[in-house]
């Protein structure tokens, strides 16, 4: 409940700033938009006693933009992933959430939003991807598709963001967020537990010179790399 309660007001303070920034134009827009998430997930993840550290922020180069790939275990991702990416992000999010009064106009506002069931929508998101890494803009997927609500360090991955990042050519970069399952689990329901949370950056994976033909290829080297650093590091980070 207290968590309920704080996200709401604190929402409220940033609601009209982010609407007036929304008229924008790209990249600026997404470039300001993320320093007022980044502020706002600093204060609110902190109230709720589950502040953020990050590792391998060095990967992220001046000048140059990125696919970032995120493993995802929980509802407490989403406030972590798209604000804690360095440097101005968009992110592919679902048409259901931004339906959600009031706090729809802030999920529109720095998320590509694609309806999943419809093939015209799907197809229109790849393309305002493509558009977003033409801008020089990072941009934040879950490759898994949905949360993990298995025993496995990670689902299989689906196509697109390594598709995304092949016909752009710009390196992908992995990145692990430990400890959200425990902080929101997926078998609970209004339920929250403090924790600290962590979300490391890997080494970028270029993509210059690959093809369509190789996106196979290089989805399983980079989930190979993920999930060998997610089991590596979870006892250390729990």
């Amino acid at each position: 409940m207290y968590g309920m309660l704080l996200f709401i007001a604190t929402m409220l303070l940033v609601l009209i700033p982010i609407w007036l920034l929304s008229f924008l134009q790209e990249p600026l827009k997404t470039k300001w938009l993320h320093k007022i998430f980044q502020a706002w997930m600093a204060v609110y993840l902190s109230l709720t006693g589950s502040p953020v550290f990050r590792k391998g922020k060095q990967h992220f180069k001046k000048g140059e933009n990125y696919v970032v790939v995120v493993n995802h275990n929980s509802l407490a991702d989403i406030p972590v992933s798209s604000p804690w990416i360095p440097g101005p992000n968009k992110t592919l999010a679902k048409i259901e959430m931004s339906r959600i009064p009031l706090f729809g106009i802030i999920y529109k506002a720095g998320s590509i939003i694609v309806d999943r069931k419809n093939a015209n929508s799907r197809r229109d998101s790849m393309n305002k991807m493509q558009e977003v890494l033409e801008q020089g803009t990072n941009l934040c997927l879950y490759p898994e598709g949905t949360r993990n609500k298995t025993d496995m360090p990670l689902q299989p991955f689906y196509d697109g963001a390594f598709i995304c990042a092949i016909k752009a050519q710009k390196p992908i970069i992995p990145a692990l967020i430990f400890n959200t399952k425990k902080i929101m689990p997926n078998d609970k329901i209004a339920w929250l537990r403090p924790s600290f949370i962590y979300f490391d950056f890997l080494e970028p994976i270029p993509t210059a010179g690959l093809t369509i033909a190789d996106t196979a290829i290089l989805k399983e080297k980079v989930r190979n790399i993920m999930e060998a650093y997610y089991v590596s590091h979870l006892k250390q980070y729990t």
